[in-house]
């Protein structure tokens, strides 16, 4: 039988995985990661609460794919050779018959003094670094905000950011020391978090102006130094750095054989296969993929780029054509840490719900619920 590889073990690995299966797919299917877990960045936002522990977002895949007549290699992908039709890692070499990417992307280092800034949304221990330094400051200046990949604006993750901006705040209020802290949110652009929508945007500016968390938009981030955001419209003193710089692809993809956007990111038709290559195809943030300029870089698109490729792999099997595409979908809750503002964004429709406490009880339920499948 043929042989499908899958690259990665993160939301949009899994999510092919468990659509295949669907599907009616029997074929032998090898998952390739560094690690038999996944991590629910989503959740990262409640670790500097304490809401959530490190241990609570790691889930352990054996018997996932035990379920799902999965093998498991450990490794790290160096290179995809021979039209994809061969993986090298650093556990060795794996040939495949239908190759699907979903290592994921990476966060763009390129500003000088970048070292000095939390980069949140990198994982686990980043997380529990915010937690144990909040807890361990009396007061000062904290310095949240959030940029793009200049050659593929729409290479961002803006949506955690306000969410880890917004935490803080509820987190120092509760515990009574709100007063002794500045709140700064920095942005290049002046309307920051486009992709959700003009009257998310908006609601999200007046809700800073309500809480005294003070702005710097408009300005391109220049540099970090210890202590410091510096920026085209001037610099500001901060003794908490965290910033979300924009992504771009896995840094094995540089020099090999898979095509790549101007953004470093491998190059998709709307079917999600890679551009020019056969029974290769890509899901989640490796890949870039026609659609709308507000096309997010997130867990739920991923899931849907992955149900495209299964979809076509399984068309492929049966000897039809491999025509299917994804649907282009926002759908996320703005948390703030004892609320949530619903957003969700499909063509031209665009809903941003105002911020209850039953949004904030949904994301718990729906992150209970997402994982039951894998645990």
């Amino acid at each position: 039988m043929k042989h499908i590889v899958i690259l990665g073990s993160g939301f949009a690995a899994l999510s092919t995985v468990r659509r295949l299966r669907r599907e009616g797919v029997p074929n032998p299917i090898t998952v390739v990661s560094p690690r038999c877990e996944l991590v629910y960045l989503p959740s990262l936002i409640w670790v500097p609460s304490g809401k959530r522990s490190g241990d609570e977002l790691r889930v352990p895949l054996a018997r996932f794919f035990e379920r799902e007549r999965v093998n498991w290699m450990q490794g790290s992908v160096q290179q995809v050779l021979g039209g994809g039709r061969r993986v090298i890692t650093d556990s060795g070499a794996l040939d495949n018959d239908f190759l699907v990417v979903a290592t994921g992307g990476r966060y763009l280092r390129r500003l000088p003094g970048i070292e000095h800034a939390i980069i949140p949304c990198e994982g686990i221990a980043q997380a529990e670094t915010i937690r144990d330094r909040l807890a361990a400051m009396d007061g000062g200046t904290i310095a949240v905000g959030f940029a793009t990949n200049p050659s593929e604006p729409g290479a961002v993750r803006g949506g955690p950011m306000f969410e880890f901006l917004f935490g803080i705040d509820t987190l120092l209020r509760r515990q009574g020391r709100r007063e002794r802290f500045k709140l700064v949110f920095f942005n290049p652009s002046e309307q920051p978090g486009q992709r959700l929508g003009p009257a998310a945007v908006g609601t999200m500016l007046e809700r800073m102006r309500a809480l005294g968390i003070e702005t710097h938009l408009g300005h391109k981030p220049l540099a970090f130094t210890p202590g410091r955001v510096e920026t085209e419209g001037g610099g500001f003193d901060a003794d908490l750095i965290l910033f979300m710089p924009g992504l771009t692809g896995p840094t094995w993809l540089e020099g090999g054989e898979l095509p790549l956007s101007e953004g470093g990111f491998i190059a998709a038709e709307a079917t999600c296969m890679v551009r020019g290559m056969e029974r290769t195809y890509v899901a989640g943030d490796a890949g870039s993929y026609p659609g709308p300029d507000w096309m997010a870089k997130q867990a739920h698109q991923a899931d849907l780029q992955a149900a495209a490729v299964a979809r076509n792999i399984a068309a492929e099997l049966r000897g039809a054509p491999a025509t299917h595409g994804f649907r282009t979908e926002l759908a996320c809750i703005v948390d703030t840490l004892d609320a949530g503002m619903l957003v969700w964004r499909r063509g031209r429709r665009n809903l941003a719900l105002p911020r209850t406490r039953a949004f904030h009880w949904l994301k718990r339920r729906f992150e209970a619920r997402y994982l039951k499948a894998y645990r």
